[in-house]
């Protein structure tokens, strides 16, 4: 892995950080909800009432790397260490363990861990050492 240092990369990852943190106050202190990506997309998929706050939320993630090309005239370089198969299971892997977790990252990460709480905790410690335990298995153990 290789971090990038530049100026700019820093400032870019900065005001990325902070505007996850305006997004997950914004739902949480405005809408009184968590701005947990799994559970906003499952309901989209599941026909939640509040449709319009949820195309709203997933469609700005959708439209950032928009804004960054615009903002920066070029996109990160991408380089993918994995096939479509092993991108389809991982997805596929990911979906269930949020389904099991009741969340992800962004709800239980960055939303539970900010208000303390202890179950929040449990899952990101969870989730985060399993993918630190694959990423071991597949890279080193199985390479």
């Amino acid at each position: 892995m290789n971090i990038i240092w530049d100026p700019a990369s820093l400032l870019a990852a900065l005001a990325g950080g902070v505007l996850i943190g305006l997004a997950a106050a914004w739902m949480a202190l405005g809408l009184g909800r968590i701005a947990g990506i799994s559970g906003l997309l499952g309901g989209l998929v599941d026909g939640a009432p509040d449709r319009a706050m949820r195309v709203a939320f997933v469609g700005g993630l959708l439209l950032a790397p928009a804004l960054y090309l615009l903002l920066r005239g070029e996109l990160p370089a991408v380089r993918m260490m994995a096939d479509t198969p092993q991108l389809l299971l991982a997805g596929l892997l990911v979906g269930i363990g949020t389904r099991f977790a009741s969340g992800c990252t962004s709800g239980h990460g960055v939303c539970g861990l900010s208000r303390l709480s202890p179950r929040s905790l449990v899952a990101t410690l969870s989730f985060m050492g399993a993918g630190f335990a694959a990423v071991y298995l597949l890279r080193h153990l199985l390479a």
